[in-house]
């Protein structure tokens, strides 16, 4: 019934009549995802009579009740096949601003026609295959990447930059020749980077460099928004960047990962908020090239420095703390390199694990991107190895019973997902170096039985990376309990059925198989 009103009214209806009797509509039907299947008709035909109204000469009021209501209609996907046409997108990209002329954004009252245009062509082509086919042959892409050049560095159109952004990461979603177009020709990675920029107000004190105010107010929920979208529009665009080409391309990385660092050490309006703002960071920094995240650690400045030289060498209330490792301020500072980052991501680690859900969606990217900086970059190993793994000094528990990071990690490594249990073995194996001593020391065998059968050193040695020979040192409770764990060895049957030491097993056989490959 509303929706055979609503279609009188505006097909034979004035301007404000037809203003009013949407408004209505719009009003009870906000909250509404399910249409019902009998008034199909009706709504097809309602989405027709609207666009008809919006090539017409009506007051903005009347042209935002219509796509108010158009983007209602919209959530449902069987009544956009007879109205996706090209004609009607081009409707659409006129009110959105999205047309070729280079007309500025100066007229404050269109602002909410831009943005409900938008909104439509974000459920249009989210909903409509069609519309994603006409996307392309619009080259809406780089219609959307000329809006956002408007809108760049202009603090009041922030709904038009947020739906601007979602639209052009569903079009990089749904097709992946856009992100190559995003890429390449439209210059998307500095575009959207410098987004991200404006979004946080940096400023920059070094070429890779930010100031940081940790005592500033929390990012504004709009700009928050922003920066959202432009995470995962920028994820996208980077999803198969693995290798770096040219210096241009590393210099470019480089400037993401430090407003990525930005990113890691601001907050939100609201902590879900702030989460959001790091799961997208992070996820974005999986993309970025590991020899261009060592911008994510930088040297202390004179002012940090200065205060550090005050600093006790070892961290509050932990006296087991290592001698480089101090909290100057608000960071984390390791052999005179500024570690705030790194402990944001080993922190925002921790939270995932104790959520205990969701650990391949949650948990794995920050897992992967903290194995591979430790894995790449030596600081950033030493620090998270003495955050993770401090010097052992609890010997009477298993290595999988308490409440620290290493113990939760240590749980991680018999998980019943075979993707969580493999990259939290990995991580720990990482941070020790790839040396299987190491690793059984913090973990135990059993613990990690699973990557060193994998890997092929259930015998022993290590792993096939190669590492600095700095100095791990055991805590005098390790070595006095060390000789006890020989009751625990790796065992393996000899070629008589009698058990043997595992590394003694191994050799009998291979004595065998040399015998008989001699003799034929």
């Amino acid at each position: 019934m509303d929706e055979e009103r609503a279609l009188y009214i505006v097909r034979a209806g004035e301007a404000g009549a037809i203003e009013r009797v949407l408004r209505d509509y719009s009003d009870k039907h906000r909250a509404t995802f399910k249409f019902e299947p009998t008034d199909e008709d009706k709504r097809k035909k309602l989405c027709e009579g609207i666009f008809k109204v919006l090539v017409k000469d009506v007051p903005t009021t009347c042209q935002v009740s219509c796509l108010e209501v158009l983007r209602i209609l919209s959530r449902d996907k069987k009544i956009l096949v007879p109205v996706t046409t090209k004609e009607n997108m081009q409707i659409l990209l006129r009110l959105a601003k999205l047309h070729e002329s280079d007309d500025s954004l100066e007229k404050v009252s269109e602002f909410p026609v831009i943005v409900e245009s938008l909104k439509c062509l974000c459920n249009i082509v989210f909903n409509s295959q069609m519309a994603q086919q006409l996307s392309l042959e619009l080259n809406l892409a780089a219609k959307l990447c000329n809006l956002l050049r408007k809108c760049k560095d202009r603090k009041f159109i922030n709904d038009i930059k947020c739906f601007d952004l979602r639209l052009l990461f569903l079009l990089s979603l749904l097709h992946t020749d856009i992100r190559s177009q995003l890429r390449y020709e439209l210059q998307g990675l500095p575009l959207l980077t410098q987004i991200l920029e404006s979004a946080f107000s940096i400023k920059w004190t070094d070429e890779y460099e930010s100031a940081i105010d940790h005592n500033g107010p929390p990012l504004p929920p709009q700009e928050t928004d922003c920066a959202i979208e432009a995470l995962k529009a920028l994820f996208n665009v980077t999803v198969d960047s693995w290798k770096v080409h040219k210096e241009s391309d590393s210099h470019q990385f480089r400037v993401m990962a430090a407003v990525l660092r930005h990113c890691l050490l601001i907050v939100g309006p609201t902590e879900d908020k702030t989460e959001e703002l790091h799961s997208n960071a992070v996820n974005l920094l999986s993309n970025v090239p590991v020899s261009c995240l060592d911008v994510l650690i930088c040297p202390l400045t004179h002012e940090e420095t200065a205060q550090e030289a005050t600093t006790p060498d070892e961290l509050p209330g932990d006296k087991t703390a290592e001698k480089d490792t101090a909290l100057t301020n608000n960071a984390m500072v390791y052999n005179g390199m500024n570690m705030e980052a790194i402990h944001v991501l080993l922190s925002f680690m921790e939270k995932r694990i104790d959520k205990g859900s969701s650990y391949r969606e949650g948990l794995t990217p920050v897992l992967s991107l903290l194995t591979e900086c430790s894995r790449a970059h030596r600081n950033i190993r030493k620090f998270l190895k003495d955050q993770v793994l401090p010097p052992l000094r609890d010997v009477t528990n298993r290595p999988e019973v308490g409440s620290t990071v290493r113990n939760k990690l240590v749980r991680l490594m018999t998980h019943v997902d075979l993707g969580v249990k493999q990259i939290a073995a990995e991580f720990l194996f990482v941070l020790c170096k790839e040396r299987v001593d190491s690793l059984l020391k913090y973990t135990g065998y059993g613990n990690a039985a699973g990557l060193l059968a994998a890997r092929g050193l259930l015998a022993g040695g290590r792993g096939d990376n190669w590492y600095s020979e700095d100095e791990d040192t055991d805590t005098e409770e390790y070595k006095n309990a060390k000789p006890k764990e020989e009751l625990l060895k790796p065992m393996g049957l000899k070629p008589d059925g009698t058990i043997t030491p595992l590394e003694e097993a191994l050799s009998q056989y291979s004595v065998i198989e040399e015998t008989s490959s001699d003799t034929d």
